[in-house]
């Protein structure tokens, strides 16, 4: 099934390299980030109202604590984010030792330890990584990657999926549910080998399902837990990046988009491009787990 773009297009400007959507639901927050851009967005459910945030790096993750500061990643870092004030600190140093490296997908397990993926800011191959981030201890799982994305895990945390957009096959790998460690080698889950667009970033649904922005096809991809293909969700923009659950029942669907590598021509015929978009299908979602210390 293909559905053409039903929903909303949020008020905000087009962004460089719409990523990394999440939601905060103890405030009814969805935040993104614009990469490239320096900035983080927040968009209040229920005000309607859009705030954007200039950062010091590009960052491209935000985790929530309990407490209620965020956690961000960033090409310098993993850093403590004070809500209030916006006040920044160095929680733990990430690829210090590599500084043509920036921070690129991740997501927190159900266990409250962090997934991130490194890249070349140029997207050089083979120059990222995908960590594990547990309270200051980082743990490199897998290395050599292009442009790792689409991390997410399965609801009770004994899976956890990951791409490398270059080589577009979406793997999967047995976790430990108490640790979200790997316990062997990944296998592939959905091939997209010759197929349209790449394989940008996933969430995972409260049934273990997994949905998927297709960079370079304007759409979301919905396949069940066993990789099979259930439907495609158009979006009007070309370079959709990341799918993020949100609403207090984690019901709807935020997508977020980008106009990286267009020139003037492309911009032109992509007006809607790096913009954020609310669908208007009904998902079964659930909300990422806290960051723990």
């Amino acid at each position: 099934m293909e559905q053409s773009f039903d929903g909303t297009i949020l008020p905000v400007a087009r962004m460089h390299l719409g990523e990394g959507p999440t939601y905060d639901a103890a405030t009814d927050t969805a935040f993104w980030f614009d990469i490239l851009g320096r900035t983080l967005y927040e968009y209040e459910l229920g005000s309607g109202e859009i705030r954007a945030h200039g950062l010091p790096f590009m960052a491209s993750v935000l985790a929530r604590l309990e407490d209620g500061r965020q956690l961000l990643a960033s090409d310098e870092g993993l850093f403590l984010r004070d809500r209030a004030s916006g006040a920044l600190s160095l929680h733990a140093p990430l690829e210090a030792d590599k500084p043509g490296n920036r921070s690129n997908d991740g997501r927190v397990h159900p266990c409250g330890a962090l997934w991130i993926g490194t890249m070349g800011r140029s997207a050089e191959d083979g120059a990222g990584a995908i960590y594990h981030v547990a309270g200051t201890k980082v743990t490199r799982l897998f290395e050599s990657l292009s442009i790792p994305n689409s991390i997410c895990f399965s609801p009770d945390g004994s899976i956890g999926y990951f791409v490398d957009t270059r080589v577009n096959k979406m793997m999967k790998v047995a976790l430990d549910p108490q640790t979200g460690l790997p316990l062997g080698q990944p296998d592939v889950h959905i091939d997209g080998t010759g197929q349209d667009g790449g394989i940008d970033g996933s969430v995972c649904d409260a049934r273990g399902g997994i949905w998927n922005a297709r960079w370079g096809v304007g759409a979301v991809d919905h396949y069940d837990a066993t990789g099979q293909h259930l439907a495609r969700y158009r979006v009007p923009a070309a370079q959709s990046t990341c799918p993020a659950f949100i609403g207090r029942d984690a019901s709807q669907l935020l997508v977020t988009s980008a106009t990286e590598g267009l020139d003037a021509a492309g911009l032109e015929a992509d007006p809607h491009g790096g913009k954020v978009f609310l669908l208007s299908v009904k998902v079964e979602g659930r909300h990422d787990a806290a960051f723990r210390l």
